[in-house]
């Protein structure tokens, strides 16, 4: 028996070490609760770091809640606390009991569950991680040959506990979504989906954005096999899986990492690092090691244990920003009297260099919403690491933008073309997110002005804009087919609307064959990173509310994109283009079947030899309000053979 114990401690003895030291990226391999047969005896064998705790103990339904029953022993490096109790299965509740320095007593959820009690009861359930048949091999074989940068991403951000419910108020679970909702982004033409998170979490209110159990998807929606059932349906349809993942805070439920082993261990104990204020919640310690090992490894665990294909990071800025939401005096300078947290920068540098190196395909993505330099350049190069970044800039520009009455737009024009200024800066997505319909900022259809109609006309302008723009795009759900009121967490969204009214119904064509278009035109997604990708015909027409560009693949291949945001049609407008031929429309969100007037009756222009736009050659069109046209040059006819005259 004392061999066995041996054994047991050698298996975690290095692992603990690299926990310690802060590189330890799976600790979910070592910490939590594992089957495990000892003696002869199948049960569960439970570790937990809790250094300044005099006492922990094992707690649950098998032993009637005594605390004072199943003690745990100190392991080797004196802080982390073990123990194996035989004949527990799948799904038995467990919480631990944690004696503080002071006596104080504490029962604390395990911060490596993998499976949880659904709220609002606060217990972890015992669940074995493997053993699922994973049928995706196919994708990742593809996935592992694809260049993401020349590839086109288009995200449909989805909250899966609203993105429909049942009648009587209840969630889709994990695998009622793997039909519908697998079924309807693929039909949508969508490359990828996101998840708001779906971490373990106590308060619906929070959508997920505070969390108590970093290793477990919630139980609202079913197990984590079931999580895993629907990844696996989206990569069977070709999709790629994102999450929304929360590494800057957690809330100060008691059965959480709040104050964990009685006093901060998790969050910070320095003063002014200790809390988000205006969130009410921890923030993590990133200058201690085991949080790193910790944070890391709960990244980890979601590619290689649920396959996900990327993460979003939420709230960078407020990790980098030591006065972030702080005003004089509430913060302290770093050793070189600046406002980086250093700590912070460290972590994520070591978070991205530790998931490429394990998972080289995966989307590292940062929500980072101010002008830090870097963001996705490697660490070797001064960088965070991540491979993309949130472009806030633009996404506040353009809805500031679209939101005025068109008369104003003219004084507003840079709001437009600003974002070019700083394209090329970072790797982007454009995201209009979950948080632009929220809290009083309308919906996206709401957003733009105008009669009932033009609402619509200008979503469609405004899509094929985006769709256009440098930068990998995101949507927030229900804009597709124009929900009015802002998104509710309690309520599904009204796809009665698309199914009932025309203009709904036809704005979701529009996207659908949107999205088909982005897909199927490398002009629009291969070259992103430089100006090779993109060229200015018309930067500067205020006046008409209107832009010209050019968006190229590194074939050479060209679409030119106009759009008008006027509340009148401009007629007659000539527009310089670079080569001789004819111009044939590729795609107008003015077609009557998307909802539109079908103003664009002409479908192919001869380019004339008229300047304009200081060039040498343009085409003379009708742009209606509220349109985006895509143009193609149409390959030159080839020449006739001249015809052999008969001899007589």
């Amino acid at each position: 028996m004392a061999n066995d114990a041996n054994k047991e401690q050698n298996l975690t003895d290095f692992p603990l070490y690299l926990y310690h030291h802060g590189n330890n990226d799976r600790i979910y391999e070592i910490f939590g609760a594992h089957r495990e047969v000892r003696n002869g005896e199948e049960g569960y064998v439970f570790r937990v770091w809790a250094p300044h705790a005099q006492s922990v103990s094992v707690v649950g339904d098998f032993n009637g809640w005594d605390t004072n029953r199943h003690f745990m022993n100190r392991m080797i490096d004196g802080e982390s606390f073990e123990l194996f109790i035989p004949g527990l299965g799948r799904y038995d509740i467990y919480k631990y009991c944690v004696t503080a320095a002071d006596g104080r007593q504490f029962l604390k959820a395990d911060p490596v569950a993998f499976h949880s009690e659904t709220p609002p009861w606060t217990g972890s359930k015992l669940f074995d991680l493997d053993g699922y048949e994973w049928k995706d091999g196919t994708y990742f074989e593809q996935l592992e040959k694809r260049n993401v940068f020349t590839s086109p991403i288009n995200i449909y951000e989805v909250n899966l506990l609203s993105w429909k419910k049942h009648e009587n108020g209840g969630y889709y679970t994990y695998r009622e979504l793997a039909s519908e909702l697998v079924n309807y982004v693929k039909y949508m033409g969508y490359t990828h989906v996101e998840f708001m998170p779906i971490t373990e979490y106590p308060y619906d209110g929070s959508w997920g954005y505070q969390v108590t159990g970093y290793f477990a998807v919630t139980s609202r929606l079913g197990t984590p096999n079931d999580f895993m059932y629907l990844v696996d349906c989206f990569h069977n349809a070709g999709i790629g899986v994102i999450l929304d993942w929360v590494p800057a805070h957690f809330p100060k439920d008691a059965h959480g990492l709040f104050e964990f082993d009685g006093q901060p261990l998790y969050e910070s104990g320095q003063w002014d690092r200790m809390e988000h204020k205006s969130w009410g919640t921890r923030r993590f310690d990133y200058g201690r090691n085991e949080v790193v090992s910790f944070l890391i490894s709960s990244a980890c665990l979601f590619f290689d244990k649920f396959h996900i294909d990327g993460l979003r990071v939420d709230a960078v800025a407020s990790m980098l920003y030591l006065d972030y939401d702080k005003k004089p005096g509430e913060w302290v300078p770093n050793i070189y009297g600046e406002n980086k947290n250093l700590e912070a920068i460290n972590f994520l540098r070591k978070l991205n260099e530790a998931v490429f190196k394990r998972f080289p395909y995966a989307l590292m993505i940062a929500e980072e919403s101010t002008a830090w330099g870097g963001v996705t350049k490697p660490a070797s190069m001064g960088g965070l690491g991540f491979n993309f970044k949130w472009n806030m800039g633009w996404m506040n520009d353009v809805l500031s933008y679209m939101n005025q009455n068109p008369i104003y737009r003219m004084y507003n024009h840079n709001k437009l073309t600003f974002s070019m200024m700083y394209a090329f800066s970072e790797n982007f997505v454009l995201p209009i997110s979950h948080d632009e319909v929220v809290y009083g900022k309308g919906s996206l259809i709401n957003k733009m002005p105008g009669f009932y109609e033009q609402k619509f006309a200008g979503v469609r302008s405004f899509l094929g804009y985006q769709m256009a723009h440098p930068g990998k795009k995101l949507n927030f759900m229900g804009y597709e087919f124009g929900q009015f009121d802002e998104w509710d967490y309690n309520k599904g969204l009204e796809f009665f609307l698309r199914d009932t009214y025309e203009q709904h119904g036809k704005l979701a064509v529009c996207v659908k064959e949107l999205n088909e278009f982005y897909r199927s035109t490398p002009a629009l997604y291969e070259v992103e990173d430089s100006w090779d990708g993109f060229e200015w015909l018309a930067p500067d027409d205020a006046g008409n509310n209107t832009i010209a560009f050019i968006r190229r693949d590194r074939a050479g291949n060209e679409v030119i994109v106009i759009s008008c945001f006027s509340g009148a049609d401009v007629w007659d407008y000539r527009l310089g283009i670079n080569a001789p031929g004819n111009y044939e429309v590729a795609f107008c969100t003015d077609d009557e079947k998307y909802g539109g007037e079908g103003k664009v009756t002409v479908r192919t222009y001869p380019a004339e030899e008229i300047p304009s736009h200081n060039r040498r050659y343009s085409i003379c069109l009708h742009l209606p309000m509220f349109t985006t046209i895509y143009l193609r040059r149409m390959p030159d006819a080839p020449a006739k053979k001249p015809t052999q005259r008969k001899k007589k």
